[in-house]
């Protein structure tokens, strides 16, 4: 923001866009960097929108290091282990319902995010570029988009959670009297 403002009082060029870690499995950017893009009109361009692979389809509970996979050997970038599991969980009869891929779903809802522009993907091989490319043909059902983002939301930050807290008995009496 402050570049930003430098760049708007010194009539200078500005940041038009904004390259970051953004995936249906790591959401931070939407605490802070979302809503400046929103507001100073950034084009957001997530680069690795697959969590390195995680959410391809070929990692589970059971094997979270899948012979072949670069994730196997260099497990970055971070991710909440439990948060990825619910959102297979969710993703997985998505994609065979629609008969596509994990990776396509996890794209599509990406590409579905109002703050997103284009995605930046990094295909290992000809068939993982295909299969990425075909997510743009993908559109998924409001309800799939809602069940993704409710399965992989962020934990409420404080003082919002102490908030929900200390208002719970409150809340319940007005949903109650209404």
């Amino acid at each position: 923001m402050k570049s930003l403002w430098i760049s708007d009082r010194k009539n200078l060029a500005r940041f038009e866009s904004l390259q970051i870690y953004y995936s249906a499995v790591s959401r931070d950017i939407e605490r802070e960097l979302v809503p400046l893009a929103n507001d100073q009109k950034l084009a957001i361009l997530p680069w690795s929108p697959l969590s390195g692979g995680l959410p391809s389809g070929k990692f589970t509970r059971e094997n979270e290091k899948p012979d072949g996979a670069r994730r196997a050997t260099f497990d970055f970038p971070p991710v909440e282990k439990e948060r990825l599991w619910r959102l297979l969980d969710v993703m997985r009869p998505i994609a065979t319902a629609r008969k596509v891929s994990v990776a396509q779903v996890a794209l599509a809802w990406l590409l579905a995010q109002p703050h997103v522009t284009s995605v930046i993907i990094g295909a290992k091989n000809q068939e993982q570029l295909l299969d990425n490319i075909a997510a743009t043909d993908l559109t998924l059902a409001p309800e799939q988009i809602q069940a993704i983002s409710d399965a992989s939301a962020l934990p409420g930050e404080y003082p919002q959670w102490m908030l929900s807290r200390q208002s719970a008995d409150r809340i319940g009496q007005v949903s109650g009297n209404t």
